[in-house]
């Protein structure tokens, strides 16, 4: 068996040609190399963000979620993740998978990135593959089984984020045929995880007392830094998907920056407005909900057009965030509300305000002459919506009617830190 091993390990080593480095750029690669860093920086950041927003029984579930969703995407993503995203196209719908574990990939120019070395560009991808599953833990938080999750996400990376990437990114219909633009994962990243997140707070069920008794965070410290590593690793998501360290990369960098601090604004100013009170939680959440929505815009607008990007992606959120108990689904910790909503304008706002004078291989959006570029990305975004739905709800579905998605009432009253990890988050 060992022997056997061993010749499969010596057959799928990445070839080196030899002089192969002759078009790779020093800057670029580093620059995405620091990129997927700080991509891979978000993950224990998100862990944070979601873990300081449920109770403290189930604080060390929630960071586990994160973690080892980063784990198993990390591996997947080298054996079959990233071929299907990315590998040569079939009828523009899905990678072949040409490249399994990685085979015959060289450190010559990545195809999509040709200054930086394949594998930086694969690693640099395989970090957004794991951010977008543990995005979706937030709606299930506080009532699901470990090993759920875990079968959840291999099937959904294989089956929903693996296609869309590629219609995206990888040659696949929705950015060669339709050409509607997603700079950074507006659709890949935040409108597939918020629809699966409904699909699975409809099919897991709302938690013991939701809407019945006080459900609150536990620590709002934790989920204020953990806000803080999402904006700084956001600049290696919306920055590094320029690919190369130059006048792109300084673009998304800036309205990133800028369309975080204007989401925060504008979620405080209308909270402030309609509750009186300014809160932490609040400020937090329109940041995110601001660095959301200008994910699919980061390199194809202006800077002046991010502050009304993450103004209205603040605004949009809170009463996206704010209609949840009157339609009564549990999503936990408001991965619709923010992911969904702030998606969806990011989305279309790109459709709005894109502009060929900032990024001349874009395209000019409805306000710079050029409608058709909205209606690409409605037809994106509803491509989106209705494919992860259906695979999402098909796979939840099938786990459900096979290893079950829910803990017993007794586990989710002990808490899930306790009955499905053995542990406690704090001994007080």
């Amino acid at each position: 068996m060992l022997r056997v091993f061993l010749l499969l390990t010596v057959a799928f080593i990445p070839s080196v040609a030899s002089g192969a480095d002759g078009d790779i750029n020093a800057a670029d690669t580093t620059w995405l190399l620091v990129s997927a860093a700080l991509v891979m920086l978000m993950v224990p950041g998100l862990a944070l963000f979601y873990g300081g927003m449920v109770r403290r029984k189930n604080v060390l579930s929630t960071l586990m979620h994160s973690f080892i969703i980063l784990c198993i995407v990390s591996v997947l993503w080298v054996l079959w993740g990233y071929s299907l995203s990315f590998g040569p196209d079939f009828w523009m719908i899905i990678g072949s998978l040409k490249w399994f574990g990685l085979r015959g990939i060289v450190s010559e120019a990545a195809p999509a990135a040709p200054t930086v070395p394949h594998l930086v560009f694969v690693m640099f991808q395989g970090m957004f593959a794991a951010i977008t599953p543990a995005l979706i833990t937030g709606a299930f938080a506080e009532r699901i089984k470990f090993s759920a999750v875990v079968v959840f996400s291999v099937l959904w990376v294989t089956l929903v984020y693996a296609p869309v990437a590629h219609w995206v990114w990888g040659g696949g219909w929705i950015g060669e045929k339709v050409g509607a633009l997603d700079f950074a994962g507006g659709t890949v990243v935040h409108i597939n995880s918020a629809i699966a997140a409904l699909v699975a707070a409809i099919v897991v069920g709302r938690r013991k007392g939701y809407l019945e008794e006080p459900i609150v965070p536990h620590n709002l410290t934790m989920t204020f830094l953990g806000a803080s590593l999402l904006w700084f690793g956001w600049f290696g998501f919306n920055a590094g998907s320029a690919l190369s360290a130059g006048h792109l990369a300084a673009l998304a960098f800036t309205t990133t920056n800028t369309a975080a601090a204007s989401g925060a604004l504008g979620w405080t100013f209308i909270e402030w407005i309609l509750k009186r009170r300014p809160t932490a939680l609040g400020a937090v959440s329109g940041a995110v909900a601001g660095l959301v929505a200008i994910t699919p815009a980061a390199g194809y607008v202006s800077a002046l057009s991010s502050i009304l990007i993450g103004l209205l992606a603040g605004v949009l959120c809170f009463l996206g965030v704010s209609l949840k108990p009157r339609l009564g689904y549990d999503d936990s910790l408001d991965v619709l509300g923010i992911h969904g909503v702030g998606g969806t304008w990011g989305a279309l706002a790109t459709g709005l305000f894109a502009s060929t004078a900032v990024n001349p291989a874009g395209a000019n959006g409805m306000f710079f002459g050029n409608p058709s570029l909205f209606l690409k990305q409605l037809i994106g975004v509803v491509a989106t919506i209705i494919f992860c739905f259906v695979l999402s709800l098909l796979i939840f579905k099938v786990i459900d009617w096979t290893i079950g998605l829910r803990v017993s009432e007794e586990d989710e009253i002990k808490g899930l830190d306790l009955s499905q990890h053995g542990e406690e988050g704090y001994s007080l």
